[in-house]
């Protein structure tokens, strides 16, 4: 499978968001990564392993 539709040109910008995430009533909290294009709402990525890029590496 592409990782990118064949009608779809491959963005040049990527933007990325950092959260800090509370749950169960605050008991328990954890910080995502999200990676999206804008000019593509089916483009994205979020992950809860990594706090920023450099950590993937």
């Amino acid at each position: 499978m592409p990782s990118q539709p064949a009608d779809t040109p491959p963005s040049a910008e990527l933007q990325s968001e950092a959260y800090h995430i509370t749950v169960d009533d605050g008991s328990d909290s954890f910080c995502a990564l999200s990676i999206e294009s804008p000019e593509n709402d089916e483009a994205w990525l979020i992950s809860d392993t990594v706090t920023a890029l450099e950590s993937m590496r």
